[in-house]
C-alpha cells in the first residue's frame, strides 16, 4: 500500500470533502481515504498495482474539483 497526497482545489465545505471521500473510497484498490477541505487535500492509501494516480485524479476531476 502506498500513501498518496493530492492537492485539491474547489472544495468549500465539509459536504464537498465528505462526497469526494466517498467517491475515492469506492475505487477498487483504495483502502483508506481522508479528505480535508480546510487543507485542500486528499490523502489516499491505495494498492498502486490495482489503481493508478491518473485514475484517482480522474475521480477528483469528475467530481468537479481541480487537482493541483
Amino acid at each position: 500500500m502506498e500513501q498518496i497526497r493530492v492537492r485539491v482545489e474547489g472544495m468549500t465545505c465539509g459536504g464537498c470533502s465528505k462526497r469526494l471521500q466517498g467517491l475515492l473510497a469506492a475505487v477498487a484498490g483504495v483502502s483508506q481515504v481522508e479528505v480535508s477541505h480546510e487543507r485542500g487535500e486528499a490523502v489516499v492509501e491505495a494498492d498502486l498495482s490495482q489503481v493508478s494516480l491518473a485514475q484517482l485524479h480522474a475521480v477528483i476531476e469528475d467530481a468537479g474539483f481541480d487537482v493541483v
